[in-house]
């Protein structure tokens, strides 16, 4: 899935191919037109910027920890999961900022910031759809098969 997913595909209200409205296909993804290079690119310009606030803001509040809790990550999740409810409540408003600025700051800034912040906002968007199957589901295969994966990537590596 991409770094926004469906969910806030349909909530940012823009289609997934904004000139041909249909979806992106292995063909589509070689034939893009100018719309879809400006999207990608203030898409990959936000996340340019999301990695390195993440890195620099997730490393200052780690230089006050005196333990190995990895505090610096743990802020730099609730202040991603802040910064996106605040853009999707501020989206909710009305038509307040383009389609380029919003992925920019949602997709872009908050997806390279912290991927955590998207999932907290899929799970917080099936909450209040009362899509509690899918909450229930999409979050424990989440977090199960993610530990699963971080395991199953090391033991490659200690094998191989």
């Amino acid at each position: 899935m991409d770094p926004c997913g469906a969910l806030c595909l349909r909530q940012l209200e823009l289609p997934i191919n904004t000139v041909r409205r249909t979806p992106v296909t292995l063909w589509t993804l070689w034939t893009f037109d100018y719309t879809m290079y400006k999207t990608l690119f203030f898409i990959g310009l936000g996340s340019f910027f999301g990695g390195i606030f993440r890195f620099l803001l997730s490393r200052f509040i780690q230089s006050f920890s005196i333990v190995t809790f990895p505090a610096g990550t743990l802020f730099v999740n609730i202040t991603g999961c802040f910064l996106i409810g605040f853009l999707y409540g501020l989206f909710e408003r009305g038509n307040v900022l383009d389609g380029d600025l919003r992925l920019f700051l949602t997709v872009g800034l908050c997806g390279g910031f912290t991927t955590f912040s998207t999932f907290m906002n899929e799970n917080f968007m099936l909450l209040r759809d009362q899509e509690f199957f899918y909450f229930i589901l999409y979050t424990t295969l989440s977090i199960v098969l993610g530990l699963l994966a971080v395991y199953l990537g090391q033991f490659l590596v200690k094998v191989w």
